[in-house]
C-alpha cells in the first residue's frame, strides 16, 4: 500500500480533520512502543466490498495487543460511509481504522487506547502485475509476533523483505515460514494454479487469513474450481501454470515472474478477479 495520493480525511476525537494532521507525540506509547493495529479497506465506484469483515477484523487486532476498542464494528462502518461520502463516486479510496495506545511502559495501557479512521484516495493498481522473489526474510511464527492480528510492528520485517527484493529486481518478495514453506508475498497472500487445481498456503498462524483471500476461495470453489489450502514449497510456485495475489489494497493481481520463472496471467486468475469484481458490484 503506498502513501497518501491526493485526499485525505480522518476521525479524530469526533470530528473529520483534512489531510494529515499529528496525533501522537514523542512520549506516546504507539510512537516508541509499537501498540499500533491497522486494518485495511476499500471503496470504489460506491461500493466497500466485505467492508464489515474489515472493522471486525480491526477490533479483534485491537483485543490481541491488550487495547480496549470504545468504539464497535458497526460503528467504525457507519463512519467509514459517513466519511466515504466525503469524496466523489468515483474516487478509488483506501480505508484504515487505526487502534494505538497513549500510555502504558513495554505493554499498553488499555484505558488509554485511542481509535483513528483515515480514509484517502489510492488509486487501485492495475491489473498488470508484478514480479517477486524469495526472500531470505521469513514470516515469525505465533509464539514470537502478534501474528493473530493486522499489527503495524509486524510490517518492517515484511519491509525488509521489499528492499532485498528491490535490489534484486523485483517489485514484491516472498516470504517463507519459520520451516521454509511458502507463506505469503511481502504485501498479500499467495495462490497459484497446477493442471486446474487452484492451491494456497494453509493458514498456520504465521499471516493473516486474508479478507480477499478467503473471499476469493469461496468465489472460485462456488464457480465450480478445486481450491486446495495445503503446504506449498518455493518449487511448487516454479512449477506452477499460473501465480497471483490477493489482498486489499490491489485486490487480485497476476504475477509475472518468480525468480527466472516468467508466467502470464492465466484463466484462473482472469476467472479469480472477474468473479471477485461481479461480487463487488452484486
Amino acid at each position: 500500500m503506498g502513501g497518501m495520493a491526493g485526499q485525505a480525511w480522518s476521525w479524530i476525537q469526533g470530528e473529520w480533520v483534512e489531510g494529515n494532521p499529528p496525533i501522537v507525540g514523542p512520549l506516546s506509547h504507539t510512537l516508541w512502543l509499537s501498540s499500533t493495529i491497522f486494518d485495511g479497506a476499500r471503496a470504489f465506484q460506491g461500493v466497500a466490498p466485505d467492508l464489515d469483515l474489515h472493522c471486525a477484523r480491526a477490533i479483534r487486532s485491537a483485543q490481541v495487543m491488550g487495547l480496549e476498542p470504545m468504539v464497535t464494528a458497526g460503528e467504525i462502518e457507519e463512519l467509514c460511509w459517513d466519511g466515504i461520502r466525503r469524496f466523489p463516486k468515483e474516487a478509488e479510496l483506501y480505508i484504515r481504522p487505526m487502534f494505538y495506545a497513549e500510555d502504558g511502559f513495554v505493554s499498553p495501557a488499555p484505558e488509554s487506547t485511542r481509535f483513528v479512521l483515515s480514509i484517502y484516495e489510492d488509486p487501485l493498481p492495475p491489473p498488470s502485475g508484478f514480479a517477486a522473489c524469495l526472500s531470505s526474510r521469513r514470516r515469525p511464527i505465533p509464539s514470537m509476533a502478534p501474528t493473530e492480528a493486522k499489527a503495524a510492528c509486524l510490517y518492517p520485517n515484511a519491509g525488509l523483505a521489499l528492499v532485498e527484493a528491490r535490489k534484486r529486481g523485483f517489485q514484491n518478495a516472498i516470504m517463507l515460514d519459520a520451516i521454509g514453506n511458502v507463506a505469503e508475498f511481502a504485501t498479500s497472500n499467495i495462490f497459484i494454479a497446477k493442471d486446474g487445481v487452484v492451491r494456497t498456503p494453509v493458514p498456520n498462524g504465521c499471516f493473516l487469513n486474508g479478507i480477499t483471500r478467503q473471499r476469493i476461495i469461496a468465489l472460485l470453489r462456488n464457480d465450480g474450481a478445486t481450491v486446495e489450502e495445503c503446504t506449498l514449497t518455493p518449487q511448487d510456485l516454479l512449477d506452477a501454470d499460473e501465480v497471483f495475489s490477493t489482498g486489499n489494497h490491489a485486490k487480485c493481481v497476476p504475477v509475472t515472474r518468480v525468480e527466472d520463472r516468467s508466467f502470464a496471467p492465466g484463466p484462473v486468475f482472469q476467472r479469480a478477479r472477474a468473479l471477485y469484481w461481479e461480487y463487488a458490484f452484486r
